[in-house]
């Protein structure tokens, strides 16, 4: 672990309670109390990617362009599934697990709910409470309002800080629900779906579309009565799985574990790993994130150009007109969609 450093971060003030960061200023940016690991700076670094003012945006994308170069060298896990799978308390048990392998650990919770109501993120951080006391973990929620990107940006570039700050592995949190999980897949190395055991059909409860992004699921709470159940599970999983086809080297894995008991924890670990040095053996690893930076580019340039279409006065102008006119059938949407762009 990199030594503290409590010298000065990157802000000399953070935004309120409501997520405004008005007074958030930047003089001089100096990398190091972050790169030696200062979790202070690392926190404040993350607050000013997520203010929504412009020029703390270009500030932020200096300070990302200072560190990117000490970036990159984590594995980056999602993990997602239904609400009550038990996903902050695996979360802990492998957080703690890892520690104790030496190991880093930063957690990004993905919430889309509202900041102002407080999201899920104070009862993560209450249900991951012994994790959150470690030293050698960071946790950290990525809010999902109104910003270029919503919570894909923010949590991309929070992924890049932690990795500078030295953390060994990120595990990016979802709450299993619309589309976050894509995004998230989008991001990370590997992706994990965690799954209740006697959940009745195989794939009842999941998306087909997530399933075949998943690298991996994980049957949880096998323990107890709930045993027998997650091993049927397992085997039910198991020959969804191969219904579907996977044109990667990975083939998808399907195992059980009990968070509560600390069982097979080591297990799913051990598989993330396999999954590493194969991808590294087969030249998949670096060229998956090549393929996932380009395609986020692409986004963010489709949202950009988006965000300045509306912002153009003429556009906004025309667009009620418009958008009544193919409303009450007027105009095709193609032809009001057209006239958009040439005023553009």
């Amino acid at each position: 672990m990199r030594p503290p450093n409590e010298s000065a971060g990157v802000c000399t003030q953070r935004p309120n309670e409501f997520g405004n960061s008005e007074s958030l200023t930047v003089d001089r940016y100096d990398p190091q109390p972050l790169l030696d690991g200062n979790r202070r700076a690392l926190a404040k670094a993350i607050t000013l990617v997520e203010s929504k003012l412009d020029r703390h945006r270009q500030q932020s994308q200096d300070i990302l362009e200072q560190l990117l170069p000490h970036s990159g060298n984590s594995i980056r896990i999602g993990i997602t599934g239904v609400p009550g799978v038990g996903k902050s308390t695996f979360i802990e048990r492998f957080g703690l697990y890892l520690i104790e392998q030496g190991k880093r650990v930063a957690v990004l919770a993905v919430d889309p709910s509202s900041p102002i109501a407080g999201g899920s993120i104070l009862g993560d951080k209450t249900r991951m409470e012994e994790l959150s006391r470690r030293e050698e973990a960071f946790i950290r929620p990525s809010p999902s309002e109104g910003a270029l990107g919503g919570v894909a940006q923010k949590t991309r570039e929070t992924m890049l800080l932690c990795e500078a700050a030295g953390y060994d592995v990120i595990l990016v949190e979802t709450v299993g629900v619309g589309q976050s999980e894509y995004q998230v897949a989008g991001m990370v190395d590997f992706f994990m779906v965690l799954m209740l055991p006697g959940g009745g059909d195989e794939l009842q409860g999941i998306k087909k579309g997530i399933v075949e992004l998943a690298d991996a699921l994980v049957i949880n709470k096998a323990d107890g009565d709930s045993a027998v159940l997650a091993k049927k599970a397992r085997q039910h999983y198991t020959n969804a799985m191969n219904l579907l086809r996977h044109t990667s080297f990975w083939t998808p894995r399907v195992m059980t574990c009990s968070a509560l008991e600390g069982q097979n924890i080591d297990a799913v670990w051990g598989m993330i790993v396999d999954y590493y040095f194969q991808a590294l053996e087969e030249d998949a690893f670096h060229s998956k994130r090549a393929r996932q930076n380009l395609e986020w580019m692409r986004q963010l340039v489709d949202e950009m150009l988006h965000l300045k279409l509306s912002r153009n006065p003429r556009v906004r102008e025309l667009l009620p007109r418009l958008e009544r006119e193919v409303a009450q059938g007027r105009a095709t949407a193609y032809a009001a969609a057209r006239q958009i762009m040439e005023a553009f």
